[in-house]
């Protein structure tokens, strides 16, 4: 009797061993296939959000553009979190994070895009920016030389050595000075296809025009200033990494500028769309998507 208690007593042990072990890995795989924002510190103490879905490697990183969030990542988190872990991330200032910064720089956003990929201890990274997401992206990619692998640039490296000059500054901001809704309506409007989807056009235009003016202002001023200095490209020296853009047809590409800078670059175009690829032609962007996450591999291998 006293064995068969023993034995008993042992097979409940192991019983309850094995189902502890089932629920932690139940739990780190809901924590990886997770919608639901979490947090980070970045450097200089701002509370960054950011959005794991899936499995597998690499692990890809989508980083949005100018007073845009996660959100505008959502149609292609079905297709990616199939086949890799995703990492959507709300920088500093936007979505979910927080915005106590008193300048928003390129380099303090790198930082809260590396503060992401470190907390959730991605090693073969992918980084995908959209729009001004593109410089994010390149200083995150000085910050983290072991982890990341390429750079995925969506409607963004046109040409990084395009010389801004101090008028076109000044008349870029000034709409954004004088009546920020105002100004960022129509600056969007400008990126738009008139025949497009409208009710998303309306979507993109109100909700961009809604993002805290002190955060927007200041991180296009610091945005716009690279092009002015040459820092636009003169990071890429930096950079030894493949760079892949999926791009709309508004602006032309030129190559040559952005290869005397980059380790490689090579562009991938859809026509007859926007700015807003990602939203209003999802599976074309998604397959080009996945043709330059294959290229930059290919490179690497």
């Amino acid at each position: 009797m006293k064995r068969y208690n023993r034995k008993r007593q042992l097979s409940l042990y192991l019983g309850w061993i094995l189902v502890v072990i089932g629920l932690l890995l139940l739990t780190n795989t809901l924590r990886a296939q997770s919608n639901y924002p979490q947090m980070v510190t970045s450097k200089d103490g701002t509370q960054i959000s950011y959005e794991v879905y899936g499995v597998g490697e690499p692990t890809l990183v989508f980083v949005h553009g100018w007073s845009c969030d996660a959100r505008y990542w959502r149609k292609q988190v079905p297709y990616f979190s199939k086949k890799y872990k995703i990492i959507l991330v709300d920088l500093a200032g936007h979505g979910h994070s927080g915005m106590t910064r008193e300048k928003y720089t390129m380099k303090a956003f790198g930082e809260d895009v590396q503060a992401v990929v470190e907390e959730t201890g991605s090693q073969n990274v992918l980084l995908i920016g959209h729009s001004f997401g593109g410089a994010v992206i390149a200083e995150a990619a000085r910050l983290m030389p072991q982890r990341v692998k390429g750079l995925i640039g969506v409607d963004t490296f046109e040409n990084i050595e395009y010389p801004l000059s101090r008028d076109e500054y000044n008349g870029m901001m000034a709409p954004f000075q004088e009546n920020f809704q105002s100004g960022t309506r129509q600056f969007v409007k400008h990126m738009l296809l008139l025949n497009g989807d409208t009710l998303l056009n309306e979507w993109i235009m109100a909700d961009m025009s809604a993002a805290p003016q002190s955060v927007a202002i200041s991180s296009m001023e610091e945005y716009l200033s690279q092009s002015i200095t040459g820092e636009a490209a003169e990071m890429f020296n930096e950079i030894h990494l493949p760079v892949v853009a999926v791009k709309g047809d508004l602006w032309p590409v030129d190559y040559e500028a952005n290869r005397r800078h980059m380790h490689s670059y090579d562009a991938i175009e859809i026509k007859n769309t926007d700015h807003f690829l990602m939203l209003n032609r999802p599976d074309e962007c998604n397959e080009a998507l996945q043709q330059a996450i294959t290229k930059i591999i290919e490179k690497n291998n």
